[in-house]
C-alpha cells in the first residue's frame, strides 16, 4: 500500500513506522536482503527510524490490527529474495524454482504420494527402534516377530535389518548374538530375503559413518556378514557383488575383504563364527544330529508338521539343515511306510522356507555320495534314491541340475567289488568304535581278521576311510586317527595310495568340509613327522596330480610348506593337541632325547613304576616304538637284559601295544647293519630276541627275520 503525503497525515505515518518497528525480532530473520526492485531509501531514512524508535513515548503503541504483525514468509523476504539463511530447513520450505537453470522435474517432492511415503518410513523407523530396544531387553523372539507382523510395511524391512545390526554393534556380545539369532528367525518368514540383502547392503555402504561412533566397525560388521552367510540368510555372492560397487579405499570394501579372508575361508569357520559371540556354547555337532534324529522319529509317529517345524527352528543351525534332509531320506529308504510323510515334510519345509534350496540340494548330494555304502544295509538303495529324486523334482521342490550324477563308475581297484564293499562297511564300524574306546590293539585284531592277507588295496581303503571320518569330527578324533595310522605299520605305498584316493574324492568331501585342502595337507605332513611316510614319498602323491591347479597339487604344496616352517615338527605333532595334553609340544629330537634319558635312569637302578609313569606323561603312545627301538639297541650293545624287563612290564600293562612292538623291532632290524659295526654279533643277538619276543607274545608269528649271518660272517 502506498502512503502519499497528500492522503496520509503525519500522525498516521508515525503510527505505521511504530508498528513496523515493534515486531518481535525473534520472528524476523536476522539477515534480510532487499529486493533489487525496491526503491532506494532516501538519505534521511535512517534518521527517521531512530526518531520512530520505541524509546519515544509517543510512538510506544500497540497495533489494533487482527494480524500478528510478523512479516510474511517468516521474515524470509518476498519475491526475489533468498529467504532466511539461518532458519532450519523443513519439508514445507523446499520449494523448487521452475525458472532455476538447474531445475529438474525429478526433484519435485510436492507429490502427495511421495510425502505420504516419507511419512510412513519415518513412522516405521521410530517403531523399529522401539521394537529393537524391547527385544534386547526381553530376548523374546516370538513377541518381536508378532510386533513386526503388526506394523506391516514389508517394503521397509531392510531398515529393520540395518537398525538391528547397527544398534547391536555398539553393545555387548550378548546383543550381537541375539541380533544374529533374530535375523535367522525372521528370514523368509517375516522379512523377505531381498530385504535382508538390501539391509546388509545399506550397512556396508554406511560403514564409513558407523566407524565414527564404533571404532571396531570393520571387524564387527565383517563378522555379522560372515555369520549371515553361515546362517544361509545371505548368499556368498553378496561379497563379490558389493565389493565391485564400492571404492577400494572405503571402509565397506575393507569390511567385505575381512569377512572373506579372516572368517569365511578360515578352517572350521562355521563353528568358529557360530560361537564367536557365545552362541551354541553347549551344543556339539553330535548333539544336533541326535536331536534331528529324535524329532524325525517323533514326526513319523505323530505326523505333526507344526511340531517338526518348531523343532527345526529351535535348532538354530540353518547352515546344517542338509543333515535334516539327509537323515529324513535315509529314514524314508529304511522304512518305506514312512516315505510319504517324510517327503511331505521336506516338501512343505522347502515351500515355507524352513529349509532353503541350497541346503535341500546339499542334503540330497550327501546321500548320493554315500549310496554305495548305504546299499550294504538297504537293498537297491540306488534305485530307491533315484525314485525319491524324481518325485521331488516333479513336485518342484528340488533342482536336479544342482545334484551329482548317480551313474556308476568303473572300479579302479583290482579286488572284487563285493569284497571292497563289505570291507568298507566293517571298516566304518571299526573306526567308529575306535573313536569311542581308543583301543588300538582291538583295531589291529579286527583288521587282521578282515584283511588277513594284508592286501594293499584294502589297506588304502582303510586309510581313506579313517581320515575321511576324522575330518568330519573334532580335533580329538583327528589326533586319534594320526596316532592309529602311525601304529598300524602299513607299508608306505599303501598309505600313499590311501592319500591319493582321498585327494581324488576331495571335491566331494569339500561339500561338507570347505577346508579339506588344509586338513589333508596337515594329515600328510603329520604322517611324515610320525615317520609313517618318508619325505621323498610326498612326491609319489604329487605324481598322481598332473594338473598344477588340482586339489592334489594344492595339498602337496601346503604339506611341504608346513614341513619347511620353523619348529615344524613340534607344531605339526601338536596340531590337534597331541596326546590330549595342553602343555607345549616338543620337537621329535627332544622326545627321542627324553626317551633316552628315561631308559638310562631306569637302567642305572631306577624304579620300573616310575619309568612307566614317565612314559605315560610323554602323552605319545603312537611314538612308543622309539622306546622299543632304543631299549633293544641298548640291550644288544651292553648285553644287559634289565631293559628287557621294562619292555615286558610295559607290554603286559598295555602301555606298549603289539603294533608299537612290531614297529620298534622292525626299526631295529633296519639299523642292524650300522649296529653291527660296533657290535659284531648284533644280528645274532637280534635273532635271539625276536624268537624270545614271539614266545612272550609281543610279536606275531608273521614277524619274520632272516638271519643270514648265523655262520659268523660278521
Amino acid at each position: 500500500m502506498d502512503f502519499k503525503d497528500d492522503h496520509v497525515s503525519k500522525e498516521h505515518r508515525e503510527v505505521h513506522l511504530s508498528a513496523a518497528e515493534s515486531v518481535d525480532p525473534v520472528s524476523v530473520s536476522p539477515i534480510q536482503l532487499s529486493s533489487p526492485k525496491s526503491p532506494p531509501k532516501s538519505p534521511g531514512s535512517s534518521n527517521a527510524q531512530v526518531k520512530g524508535s520505541s524509546l519515544s513515548p509517543k510512538n510506544n503503541r500497540q497495533s489494533h490490527s487482527p494480524k500478528d504483525g510478523s512479516p510474511k514468509k517468516g521474515g524470509s523476504g518476498g519475491k526475489g529474495t533468498w529467504g532466511g539463511l539461518l532458519e532450519t530447513e523443513t519439508d514445507d520450505m523446499n520449494v523448487l524454482d521452475l525458472k532455476d537453470p538447474n531445475y529438474s522435474s525429478a526433484e519435485e517432492i510436492d507429490d502427495p504420494n511421495e510425502k505420504i511415503k516419507n511419512t510412513a518410513l519415518e513412522e516405521y523407523k521410530k517403531k523399529a527402534t522401539i521394537i529393537v530396544e524391547e527385544y534386547f531387553a526381553t530376548d523374546d523372539v516370538v513377541a518381536t516377530m508378532s510386533e513386526l507382523r503388526e506394523i506391516g510395511k514389508p517394503e521397509y524391512s531392510y531398515y529393520f535389518v540395518k537398525k538391528l545390526v547397527s544398534m547391536s554393534m555398539d553393545r555387548h556380545d550378548k546383543e550381537k548374538e541375539m541380533a544374529a539369532i533374530l535375523l535367522s528367525a525372521l528370514y523368509a518368514d517375516i522379512i523377505h530375503p531381498s530385504q535382508v540383502y538390501k539391509g546388509f547392503t545399506k550397512l556396508v555402504e554406511s560403514a564409513d559413518d558407523l566407524i565414527v561412533d564404533i571404532p571396531d566397525t570393520v571387524d564387527i560388521l565383517a563378522l555379522f556378514i560372515a555369520r549371515a552367510v553361515v546362517d544361509d540368510i545371505l548368499p556368498p555372492a553378496f561379497l563379490k557383488k558389493q565389493i565391485a560397487n564400492l571404492p577400494n579405499d572405503s571402509k565397506g570394501a575393507e569390511v567385505l575383504k575381512k569377512a572373506e579372508k579372516s572368517y569365511l575361508t578360515a578352517p572350521l569357520h562355521a563353528e568358529i563364527i557360530e560361537r564367536r559371540w557365545g552362541g551354541s556354547k553347549n551344543t556339539t555337532v553330535d548333539d544336533v544330529k541326535a536331536r534331528i534324529n529324535n524329532f524325525l522319529k517323533e514326526y513319523v509317529v505323530s505326523g505333526d508338521k507344526k511340531e517338526a517345524f518348531r523343532c527345526i527352528k529351535e535348532l538354530k543351525v540353518p547352515f546344517f539343515h542338509h543333515e535334516i534332509v539327509k537323515r529324513a531320506l535315509i529314514m524314508a529308504m529304511e522304512k518305506r511306510q514312512a516315505e510319504t510323510p517324510l517327503l511331505d515334510l521336506l516338501k512343505e519345509a522347502a515351500e515355507e522356507g524352513f529349509i532353503n534350496t541350497s541346503q535341500m540340494s546339499k542334503g540330497f548330494s550327501r546321500l548320493i555320495e554315500t549310496v554305495d555304502d548305504l546299499s550294504l544295509d538297504i537293498p537297491n538303495a540306488r534305485g530307491i534314491l533315484q525314485q525319491l529324486i524324481a518325485k521331488a523334482a516333479s513336485e518342484g521342490w528340488l533342482s536336479v541340475s544342482s545334484l551329482k550324477s548317480l551313474t556308476t563308475e568303473d572300479e579302479k581297484n583290482t579286488i572284487q567289488e563285493n569284497v571292497a564293499r563289505s570291507f568298507k562297511m566293517k571298516t566304518q564300524s571299526i573306526i567308529q568304535e575306535y573313536f569311542l574306546s581308543g583301543d588300538i590293539f582291538e583295531v589291529n585284531n579286527c583288521l587282521e581278521q578282515e584283511n588277513n592277507k594284508n592286501c594293499g588295496e584294502l589297506n588304502a581303503i582303510f586309510v581313506k576311510k579313517l581320515i575321511t571320518l576324522a575330518m568330519d569330527r573334532k580335533n580329538r578324533e583327528k589326533e586319534m586317527a594320526s596316532v592309529l595310522l602311525s601304529s598300524l605299520c602299513f607299508p608306505p605305498d599303501d598309505v600313499v595310495s590311501g592319500f591319493v584316493m582321498l585327494i581324488e574324492s576331495a571335491d566331494d568331501t569339500a561339500l561338507d568340509n570347505p577346508v579339506v585342502v588344509e586338513d589333508l595337507a596337515m594329515f600328510l605332513a603329520r604322517s611324515v613327522v610320525d615317520e609313517v611316510l618318508a619325505p621323498q614319498q610326498l612326491e609319489d602323491v604329487g605324481t598322481q596330480c598332473i594338473s598344477q591347479d588340482s586339489i592334489g597339487s594344492k595339498v602337496l604344496l601346503m604339506a611341504k610348506s608346513l614341513l619347511k616352517a620353523r619348529l615344524a615338527g613340534e607344531r605339526i605333532l601338536r596340531c590337534w593337541g597331541g596326546g590330549g595334553s595342553s602343555r607345549p609340544g616338543w620337537e621329535i629330537e627332544d622326545v627321542k632325547d627324553m626317551i633316552g634319558k628315561l631308559l638310562e635312569e631306569y637302567e642305572s637302578g631306577g624304579d620300573i613304576k616310575e619309568a612307566c609313569r614317565c612314559m605315560k606323561e610323554l602323552g605319545m603312545p603312537f611314538f612308543h616304538h622309539e622306546v622299543v627301538k632304543k631299549a633293544m639297541v641298548k640291550t644288544i650293545e651292553k648285553k644287559n637284559e634289565r631293559l628287557w624287563g621294562l619292555l615286558k612290564e610295559c607290554f603286559e600293562s598295555g602301555l606298549i601295544t603289539m603294533n608299537q612292538m612290531v614297529k620298534g623291532f622292525g626299526r631295529v632290524e633296519e639299523a642292524l647293519d650300522d649296529l653291527a659295526l660296533d657290535v659284531p654279533d648284533a644280528k645274532n643277538q637280534f635273532g635271539f630276541y625276536v624268537e624270545k619276543a614271539k614266545n612272550e607274545g609281543w610279536l606275531d608269528s608273521s614277524f619274520c627275520y632272516n638271519n643270514a649271518i648265523e655262520n659268523g660272517t660278521s
